[in-house]
């Protein structure tokens, strides 16, 4: 399906041309504000809105649009996907370059976050390092059952916020450290949403994921019992920073709303169902990165 298809590409492509538009595709530009969102709750959480709006910016740039952009793209390289992936649907062909590509918006992420303080800095190569290893052979770690899960779970689940947290320069907090914690179990819950619908895609790699290895109910219960675990922490950071827990009761509600259906009807579910599940699952996180920000706001 090309540009064609979508009026917002077709307008893209005719401002940058039809060699530079995959390029920007590959970083999937429609998962930054969801990136945004969980990178700066953390900066919100630590000092509501006095940070700059160039340190905000700056920080922003170097994690979101180089970092996590690169990640995507060095991840598309490898991949060489034919399907939908994750937020780009009927994605172009990977253009000859995009590795390339990759490697150098990767290396100005690790060379400009030195530019802020050094928390962030150190936070933000983590997870460069952790791009690589989790795309690129012989790791590929998002090829082996377990690992794939942990490297995402670490990586924009906990250690996300915690960028946005250090972009302020405070020491973490209880409340905080918790808080990422529940996010680590939060993504592992997100996280074999985003394979289900992929399953044929993976395994004609010969991908091992987790989703492949383990089925997708066994998947699915995984998903409920880890939603479960983050919720027991983001409480126990509630009360840390001695706030009433109740509101983060939708948040819980709203996963529950997500996961118990799908838990439920799975065998029956077409993989646009299950593509469907995944961003009804993105919806759901949107709610908790509320509720954390209505309960725990500085």
């Amino acid at each position: 399906m090309s540009a064609e298809h979508y009026p917002v590409r077709r307008f893209f492509e005719g401002l940058l041309g039809p060699r530079v538009m995959p390029y920007l595709l590959h970083l999937r530009p429609l998962e930054w504000p969801i990136m945004t969102a969980h990178f700066l709750l953390g900066t919100l959480l630590a000092v509501g809105v006095e940070l700059s709006a160039s340190s905000a910016l700056l920080g922003w740039l170097v994690f979101v649009a180089l970092m996590n952009g690169g990640t995507l793209a060095i991840n598309s390289a490898f991949d060489q996907d034919e399907g939908d992936i994750g937020y780009l649907k009927a994605p172009p062909r990977p253009p000859k370059h995009l590795l390339a590509f990759s490697i150098v918006l990767l290396g100005t992420a690790t060379l400009l976050g030195f530019l802020l303080p050094l928390p962030f800095a150190l936070i933000n190569l983590a997870c460069v390092v952790m791009s690589v290893l989790y795309s690129v052979p012989p790791p590929r770690l998002k090829a082996r059952a377990g690992w794939d899960l942990l490297i995402n779970c670490v990586g924009f689940g906990l250690l996300t916020p915690l960028a946005g947290w250090s972009l302020t320069g405070r020491p973490f907090t209880r409340a905080i450290l918790w808080a990422a914690l529940g996010f680590a179990f939060l993504f592992a819950s997100l996280y074999p949403m985003t394979q289900i619908y992929q399953v044929a895609e993976d395994s004609r790699r010969q991908d091992r994921t987790l989703v492949i290895q383990v089925g997708v109910g066994r998947s699915l219960a995984l998903s409920l019992w880890a939603a479960l675990a983050a919720h027991g922490c983001f409480l126990v950071g509630i009360l840390a920073r001695g706030r009433t827990p109740w509101s983060i009761l939708p948040s819980l509600l709203v996963w529950a709303a997500v996961l118990i259906p799908w838990l439920r009807g799975w065998r029956t579910w077409t993989d646009p169902q299950h593509e469907q599940g995944m961003y009804r699952g993105l919806g759901a996180w949107a709610v908790t990165d509320l509720s954390l920000l209505a309960v725990l706001w500085p």
